[in-house]
């Protein structure tokens, strides 16, 4: 009988959810209004844990395809894959509630900033690591390919971190300073909502490798009956 495992995946999940509906207390009945910018920089709580929970998927990919050039383990790339796969999803939901928030602090919906522009750059390098996924090859060669991008990608993501410190950029570094320029009733907003964003992120990475191994193993039968049907065909010819 196959061995059964524990449903991590599901009880991070379902745990961040519901970390996430607390989170809603904390952002529209806690957490005081901003006086300039008023309820809609309620989107920031938000768009903040999006982009630091973007970022520490990333930096899995970085150590899984590293350690995977050493190890040649196929459940460390299976692991970037999922981990970039969140990723890009949450780096996209970044991304528009920063153009939400955007519109209605600098007035346009898009400006080429620092970080807003490295931003873009990392989404765009990480969709070409998904599409390594889609060559036509042995799943060790994609393997391979993919680890090299996935630590060649990861350049880019601390300047996104550093950007706004780096150069001039309109857009706020939150934290820099010792006061992190918020109110005490929205830090903790902040806290909680990172936390219980990364109950979830957890939960979806857990289930997103789990669902990947399966089709792992399906492409390798795929990929074997492939060869064959070749080997057969040219002994007939």
């Amino acid at each position: 009988m196959p061995q059964k495992h524990f449903p991590w995946s599901l009880v991070f999940c379902l745990a961040g959810a519901a970390g996430l509906a607390a989170g809603q207390w904390f952002i529209f009945a806690y957490a005081p209004v901003e006086q300039i910018m008023g309820p809609i920089q309620k989107i920031f709580y938000i768009h903040l844990p999006l982009s630091w929970w973007a970022l520490v998927s990333f930096f899995v990919v970085f150590i899984c395809s590293a350690v995977y050039l050493v190890k040649r383990r196929e459940s460390l790339d299976l692991a970037a894959r999922a981990a970039a796969e969140i990723g890009v999803v949450f780096t996209t939901l970044c991304l528009i509630t920063g153009i939400i928030w955007g519109r209605r602090s600098w007035g346009v919906w898009w400006t080429w900033d620092p970080r807003l522009s490295t931003a873009l750059v990392m989404w765009f390098v990480y969709v070409a690591y998904l599409v390594m996924g889609t060559l036509d090859a042995s799943p060790q060669k994609k393997a391979l390919v993919r680890a090299v991008l996935g630590i060649v990608a990861f350049l880019d993501v601390p300047l996104v971190f550093l950007s706004a410190r780096m150069w001039r950029s309109v857009h706020p570094a939150v934290f820099a300073s010792r006061e992190g320029g918020l109110e005490p009733e929205m830090k903790l907003t902040v806290f909680v909502c990172v936390g219980a964003m990364g109950l979830f992120w957890l939960g979806l990475f857990l289930l997103r490798k789990t669902q990947l191994t399966q089709e792992s193993r399906i492409e390798k039968l795929l990929f074997r009956a492939g060869e064959k049907e070749n080997q057969d065909a040219g002994h007939v010819s």
